[in-house]
């Protein structure tokens, strides 16, 4: 499961509307967000994204011996998660695994997925037996494939000075994020396994993307770090987005034109690593998750 991206220009007031849970927005919200995705081409390729890695998943467990039917929906655009699960619940399958694409566990984001699968669910009164992958972020091949982005392109980088890594995730807003929730903890602990595997010492980690009035919402954001590491005289920025595993708008547009863009007036170079997308290294690190759940289930069965 993903978020979901609206396919173009004409989808995006709907969109908006949708992630707002139905609350209208002005002309201006709706504009304000169009110039976004026409900086970034008019949409973003997170569908055929998202389309590939269950594709490629699928094929990853047949080749391990343990076939299952993956299937992909969006939690606020077209396939919404719901309506995919109601067809699937139509065939009664032994398990229904559900897996957000997005590896750090929170209430409010990934209990949202949850949420969206069991009213898929209750559409036909199913019984199918639901298991939740709660959180994901310290399995290894996802730390080997993030950390070897986070040294390539170190080492790809030209410059005088020290280039200082950084690393980011979706903000949330303070009010839905309770003291007992593992959000920051989780993220800080992927952050540190991915430093420790490229060797990285030097390495902070700062919110993006959000989009309330500031002090409202997780911070600190990456604008106020990379004000400070412009005070500090830092040159080189290296971003690793460890909180998305897919390019979609948070990445092309807040990170490679927003973020660039704002660490350029300030005599900063900015990079980002690549997103995983459906490399194989990431498809290996969704197989190892859905493995151990699908295992069960046949040793059940028997």
């Amino acid at each position: 499961m993903a978020y979901g991206s609206p396919n173009s220009l004409d989808e995006v007031g709907d969109y908006l509307s949708q992630v707002r849970g139905g609350r209208g927005s002005s002309p201006d919200e709706i504009e304000h967000l169009k110039q976004r995705y026409r900086r970034v081409g008019g949409r973003t390729p997170l569908l055929e994204i998202t389309r590939s890695q269950a594709d490629a998943l699928e094929k990853k467990l047949v080749r391990d011996g343990m076939p299952a039917r993956v299937s992909f929906g969006m939690k606020h655009w077209y396939p919404f998660v719901e309506d995919v699960v109601e067809k699937i619940s139509a065939d009664n399958p032994p398990i229904l695994v559900g897996v957000a694409l997005a590896p750090h566990y929170s209430k409010l984001s990934i209990g949202g997925y949850e949420d969206s699968v069991r009213r898929g669910l209750a559409r036909k009164n199913s019984n199918v037996q639901f298991v939740m992958v709660k959180s994901w972020h310290t399995e290894p091949s996802l730390i080997n494939a993030l950390s070897t982005r986070v040294s390539n392109t170190l080492r790809e980088m030209t410059g005088s000075g020290p280039t200082i890594v950084i690393f980011t995730a979706h903000s949330l807003p303070l009010r839905a994020v309770s003291a007992e929730d593992p959000y920051r903890a989780q993220l800080l602990e992927t952050s540190q396994l991915v430093a420790n595997d490229a060797n990285v010492t030097d390495w902070d980690f700062a919110f993006q993307s959000a989009s309330g009035p500031h002090g409202t919402w997780l911070g600190p954001s990456l604008k106020e770090k990379i004000t400070e590491l412009s005070m500090r005289k830092i040159k080189q920025i290296l971003v690793c987005p460890v909180g998305f595993v897919s390019d979609h708008l948070e990445i092309l547009y807040d990170l490679d034109v927003e973020a660039r863009e704002y660490a350029n007036s300030l005599g900063i170079a900015l990079a980002r690593v690549s997103s995983l997308n459906d490399d194989a290294m990431f498809i290996e690190a969704l197989a190892a998750v859905v493995r151990p759940l699908l295992a069960e289930d046949r040793i059940a069965a028997e």
